[in-house]
């Protein structure tokens, strides 16, 4: 069964920059749809990104647009999400999620069209 490890978050400054990435062991990540969500103490877990199998499509939420990069190796069964001009209200556990369906043209927002869930990153930026 497909594992995710997420890795690369950490304490950052207000407008500053981090990368954190997601690895598949056990199982491929490269023909899946991959996600990046995040869930701040008390909230909900939103979603934050999106990118197709082949990396031709990405979505962002809103609030991340223009500031947040995601991007993917399939060679290394990875996908990164690179966070700049960081804010305190980006504080909260970051989590990779791959789709339950493969080969898809197009990314996902909503987390029920996912099935596997990385254990978190936690990413605080202060102010």
């Amino acid at each position: 069964q497909v594992r995710l490890v997420e890795s690369g978050g950490g304490l950052v400054q207000a407008g500053g920059s981090l990368r954190v990435s997601c690895v598949a062991s056990g199982g491929t990540l490269s023909v899946y749809t991959m996600g990046w969500f995040r869930q701040a103490p008390g909230k909900e877990r939103e979603f934050v990104a999106t990118i197709s199998w082949s990396g031709s499509s990405t979505d962002y939420a809103d609030s991340v647009k223009g500031r947040f990069t995601i991007s993917r190796d399939n060679a290394k069964n990875t996908v990164y999400l690179q966070m700049n001009s960081l804010k305190p209200e980006d504080t909260a556990d970051y989590y990779c999620a791959r789709a339950a369906l493969a080969y898809s043209r197009s990314g996902y927002k909503n987390r029920n069209d996912y099935n596997r869930w990385g254990q978190g990153t936690q990413v605080t930026v202060s102010s």
